[in-house]
């Protein structure tokens, strides 16, 4: 008998050891419902069976979520955020746990069609201290306002993890930390990346290995100490950092 959407997402979330209120986890069918609307006009993912876009993307989003309330955070950036993964669905879960937090989280993407998605998406789940900014992470990086003024920062998208972190890393607070999130084979990419990250003030602290029910594949967290300030000559120039990734 297939599962249905309620029972992957139940499974899911104790796999990972997270407990939601109900009104919470509905917030997240809506967001599919949502999701699924706006993808046939604009291409907000490639991934469009419901049971899919749960897994993942939301739990999978989702998923660093006990490490992160151990820790003392009031801010969080999501950079490249896309259709708003893993930002979003962490903005739902943080408010919907017993031991909620009030984190303030910005949606930084370089897609206007994508900004006004998640404004949509923010307006009709009534989320609150969530902000979605049009922007390059190049550029946004350098700015004083967004300059290691947060306590965390996230990113699921598909760079390596030297070009990630020149991204990212310049946002976070000294003391702070970056989590990447990756597939299963890690191991060449922390090789490849582990100098990029020294450069930028990073310090490789751990990497979490996990899996979800229906997925073959595991996943990984790769998480980033930020222990020193970033260079002011990073991240370079829009473009750059692809095309010449720090080694």
């Amino acid at each position: 008998m297939q599962k249905t959407l309620e029972e992957i997402m139940s499974e899911g979330l104790t796999a990972l050891g997270i407990s939601l209120q109900k009104d919470k986890v509905e917030l997240y069918f809506r967001y599919l419902e949502i999701l699924l609307e706006w993808n046939k006009k604009f291409n907000l993912t490639a991934i469009v069976k419901p049971e899919e876009i749960i897994e993942k993307h939301f739990l999978d989003s989702i998923a660093p979520l006990p490490y992160i309330m151990k820790i003392k955070h009031d801010t969080l950036i999501d950079v490249g955020t896309g259709a708003g993964f893993p930002g979003v669905p962490l903005k739902i879960a943080f408010s919907g746990t017993e031991d909620s937090v009030d984190t303030n989280i910005v949606l930084l993407d370089s897609l206007k069609k994508r900004i006004q998605f998640l404004e949509h998406l923010i307006t009709e789940l009534k989320l609150v201290k969530i902000q979605p900014v049009h922007g390059r992470a190049e550029d946004y990086g350098k700015q004083q306002e967004y300059r290691e003024k947060f306590d965390i920062a996230v990113s699921r998208a598909v760079s390596g993890l030297a070009v990630l972190s020149e991204y990212c890393l310049p946002f976070v607070k000294v003391g702070g930390i970056f989590i990447v999130y990756k597939g299963p084979n890690v191991n060449d990419e922390l090789m490849e990346g582990e100098k990029a990250v020294r450069i930028l003030g990073g310090t490789i602290a751990e990497i979490r290995e996990f899996t979800l029910p229906g997925l073959e594949q595991s996943r990984n967290l790769i998480i980033i100490l930020k222990t020193g300030p970033t260079p002011d000559k990073f991240p370079r120039k829009a473009g750059v950092p692809e095309k010449r990734p720090l080694s």
